[in-house]
């Protein structure tokens, strides 16, 4: 446990950005998560506006910081690709 004054206000800035951090990320991963099951599920219409959710919490993700852009970029390609494969197949 830290003694110094600085360093325990460091550990509880950590603690705060560590939860907002998570929060973020979660909520990322769970539409993701969902826009996948709608996917495999064949519900393109709920689908899309879940993908559409899942792209917004990645960019929101990737405008503070908590994950790179590219990364953000990448997730919502392949989340598109995957949709977009599924409806085409569909068809």
């Amino acid at each position: 446990m830290a003694n110094i004054k600085s360093a325990k206000k460091r550990a509880r800035q950590n603690l705060k950005r560590r939860a907002r951090n998570r929060y973020y990320k979660t909520t990322a991963r769970t539409y993701i998560k969902k826009a996948r099951a709608l996917i495999a599920a064949g519900e393109f219409e709920q689908a899309e506006e879940v993908v559409r959710l899942a792209e917004k919490a990645l960019d929101k993700a990737a405008q503070k910081g908590i994950i790179h852009k590219n990364n953000a970029a990448r997730r919502k390609s392949r989340l598109q690709i995957y949709l977009n494969r599924a409806k085409s197949q569909a068809a």
